[in-house]
Parts: C-alpha cells; structure tokens; sequence
C-alpha cells in the first residue's frame, strides 16, 4: 500500500503542477468497531501544485468496500467516494508547524497514508444491507431477514418483575 509521487520537477517552479492519477491498493482497516476490507484498488485522480512555501494536493478517491451489517452482520459492498484537500509542505522549517499540514523529507511524498486518513474521516459508522433490516435475534443469533425463529419475544426485565406480578394479580381480580 503505497503511492509515492515524485515532486521534484515542481518543487522549483510556483504555481506547477503533477497529475496525480491511479489506483491504490488499500488493505483492511479496522476503525470504529468495523471493518473494512478492499477487493479492488481505490481509484486516486487529483494534482499537486507548488504553493511556493507549501503544495496543495487535491483528489476524488473512488472505489468499494465490504463492510458488515450493523444489525444482521452480512456482508455488503458499498461505493467509496470522498476528495481530499491537503496542504503539503516540506519539513525543512519554512514551513509552520500547523497540525493541519502534512510534512515531507526530500522530494518524494508517499499520498497512501493521506488516502488513508481521509477515507477515515469520511467512512460511516453504521452500514445496513437494507433500511429496514430486522437484525439478528438476541437470544438465539438467527437471521430475522430469513424468518421469525421461534423464541419467545416477551422477556420482562428482573428488576421489574415484582410491579409485573401485581399488575397481573390487579388484572385478575377485575
């Protein structure tokens, strides 16, 4: 996983700029209490352009992903698609040190670990196979999707089982 762009030929010319263009094999990424795993590359097109002090880095990442469902736990395939807007420069002390800034040594910059932390800012917590999935059942794990399983859905809490019983008990008498 990584993309290293040579920023050499613009790093004497203002206002030049490299296309930055091709695919970017990411691998899983556990974030959130999810995770994310990539069949196929992210598809990276953006440019560089030299700022004088700093570079701007700009790009549309596309691409998939499968993630689980958050209620039934299936596996589904979600479109990625996100831009990045980064500020490089070059951690030669011209430039502050901002924490918004992505610093680099030399002349080169690997772009993965910026796809990377975008994606992350841009990923959902919660993905769902459909709007309304049912979920698993939370006493025996089968697929609601697939059928009702059987169990017993109406479990009262222990702490109010006491007030239950005499509701019961009123009830009963009337």
């Amino acid at each position: 996983m990584a993309m290293i762009i040579d920023l050499s030929g613009i790093m004497k010319d203002y206002g030049a700029r490299i296309m930055v263009s091709g695919d970017l094999f990411m691998e899983d990424v556990s974030f959130l209490g999810e995770r994310f795993s990539f069949k196929t590359p992210l598809l990276i097109d953006g440019s560089i352009t030299n700022n004088t002090q700093s570079f701007e880095f700009k790009a549309k990442v596309t691409g998939k992903m499968t993630v689980h469902c958050a209620r039934c736990n299936q596996p589904l395939e979600v479109p990625v698609k996100f831009k990045i807007a980064e500020i490089l420069a070059r951690e030669d002390g011209t430039a502050s040190h901002d924490e918004d800034i992505v610093l680099f040594s030399g002349t080169e910059i690997d772009i993965s670990d910026i796809v990377l932390n975008n994606f992350l800012t841009n990923v959902s917590g919660k993905y769902l196979c459909k709007e309304d999935c049912k979920g698993l059942c939370p006493h025996c794990g089968a697929d609601l999707n697939e059928g009702d399983c059987g169990c017993q859905k109406e479990e009262i809490d222990p702490r109010w089982a006491a007030l239950a019983e005499i509701m019961k008990k009123t009830s009963d008498t009337e």
